[in-house]
């Protein structure tokens, strides 16, 4: 049992909650694909809770070779991409249902080339996004890209 209590304008509003009794379960599904790489570690390719879509790091690498892509920076985050779409497909949604990215390079200075990838996938109301460098990606990889999309049709406020 806990109390939580909320301060609303002028009034205080105090309520009890019980986590075995009142709450009810969070149904989570996860998301499997054999159009994308099967995960190469102790992770699922997405996890769906509730409205949310956790899409995981998605490199360039082809879903039956299971090896990364040739040709340099753009083909591995092309790839990265179609297979990311591959698993939003089986989660129930698209590109346009995405609305936050965490792009991961191993080259800060491949940013330019990505974006011009990028934008080929993503071209209207854009996700938030966050771009960093890392120490070194799985596999050798040259890029990888992680996603949250939101279940469902979205409708933009001006």
């Amino acid at each position: 049992m806990f109390t939580v209590t909320e301060v609303c304008w002028s009034r205080v509003v105090s309520c009890e909650f019980s986590l075995t009794r009142e709450m009810s379960a969070v149904i989570r599904r996860i998301i499997s694909t054999a159009k994308a790489p099967a995960a190469i570690g102790p992770y699922s390719q997405a996890v769906v809770v509730d409205r949310s879509v956790y899409v995981s790091g998605q490199l360039g690498m082809d879903p039956a070779s299971g090896q990364l892509v040739g040709g340099g920076v753009q083909a591995q985050t092309r790839q990265a991409l179609v297979n990311m779409g591959e698993i939003l497909r089986m989660a129930g949604c698209t590109y346009e249902n995405v609305v936050k990215t965490t792009v991961l390079l191993a080259d800060i200075n491949d940013f330019s080339n990505v974006n011009e990838v990028y934008k080929q996938f993503f071209r209207s109301n854009f996700p938030a996004r966050a771009a960093s460098q890392a120490a070194a990606l799985p596999r050798g990889g040259l890029v990888e890209i992680e996603a949250v999309a939101v279940l469902g049709p979205l409708s933009d406020s001006s």
